[in-house]
């Protein structure tokens, strides 16, 4: 059975006359009677009852009508739906993100793609970017927003690439009773000075390399007294007292009165880029990348 048959035998269900069916399916009449006699042949019964005056359905004819409808139906529903995910108008996208993604583009990058591609099924998953990389590899998501990070190329089989999609200022945080609290800015060599709270490069190695970049060789090595990694954590020891920690400025959205926020000297800054393999691909992919670039332009900019 083929859907070309169903589809004439549906003609002359609807219309109840081989004549006016032929017209419909802009061909002659003697190749769709044959048709559809075939379709009787294969189903083992008459589906039509055929006289000089009129044609009319029989019971199983009847039956079948209803059937094929459905196919029928469900066989253009898939077509559409092909359509659209060829368009990047249905699919599905799997995107990680760092925790501080969350006070940036996170909210609006979700809700402008939403709106634009209402038919994907946006999965998020949160990460590291170190975790997001070897997922990207693996081919277990399908983007991944992270932080100061270029992947390595080396000798890994799958290459990645990123693009930049928000940049933001570098600050200390500190306790609000720290002898650094009150002032405008900080140098490299005053906060190298304080015990410091940090993160695991294995899991960071792009923002803990931007870190150590920005303070520098010449203001020493700084007293590390605590590895974390979420920045939330980083924040609760800032408000116990124990030290400091070197974030990106939209942390100040998650400071408690007990925290000082002070820019460091020189303006330095982290950036949050989209990650995704070399190779790939997609209008889906392609359309979630702009609405990360769309979100970010609608923040307020720090630098």
């Amino acid at each position: 059975m083929e859907l070309r048959q169903l589809r004439y035998f549906m003609a002359v269900a609807d219309e109840l006359h081989f004549g006016r069916a032929a017209q419909r399916l802009h061909m002659s009449q003697p190749p769709l009677s044959v048709q559809v006699g075939r379709l009787e042949q294969e189903v083992g019964t008459p589906l039509f009852e055929r006289s000089t005056r009129r044609v009319s359905l029989t019971p199983a004819g009847r039956h079948l009508q209803e059937r094929a409808r459905r196919i029928l139906d469900e066989v253009e529903a898939v077509r559409s739906d092909m359509r659209d995910y060829v368009d990047g108008l249905a699919g599905h996208l799997t995107a990680g993100f760092v925790s501080s993604a969350n006070y940036t583009v996170l909210p609006g990058v979700v809700q402008l793609f939403r709106a634009r591609r209402e038919k994907v099924t946006l999965s998020l998953v949160p990460l590291t970017s170190g975790e997001q990389f070897a997922r990207l590899r693996e081919g277990t998501l399908d983007v991944g927003i992270v932080r100061d990070e270029v992947p390595p190329q080396g000798s890994a089989s799958v290459s990645l690439t990123c693009e930049v999609v928000f940049e933001e200022r570098l600050v200390a945080c500190l306790p609000v009773d720290h002898p650094l609290a009150g002032l405008t800015e900080v140098t490299a060599e005053q906060i190298t000075g304080v015990p410091m709270i940090t993160y695991p490069r294995s899991l960071m190695p792009g923002f803990v390399d931007r870190v150590t970049e920005v303070l520098g060789t010449a203001s020493g090595t700084p007293h590390v007294i605590e590895e974390v990694v979420h920045q939330e954590t980083a924040l609760g020891f800032v408000a116990a007292g124990v030290g400091t920690s070197i974030l990106p400025e939209s942390v100040r959205q998650l400071v408690p009165p007990s925290i000082a926020i002070v820019p460091l000297a020189g303006s330095p800054t982290t950036k949050l880029l989209a990650a995704r393999q070399a190779r790939a691909e997609s209008p889906v992919l392609s359309a979630f990348i702009d609405c990360l670039h769309d979100a970010a332009r609608s923040l307020p900019v720090s630098v």
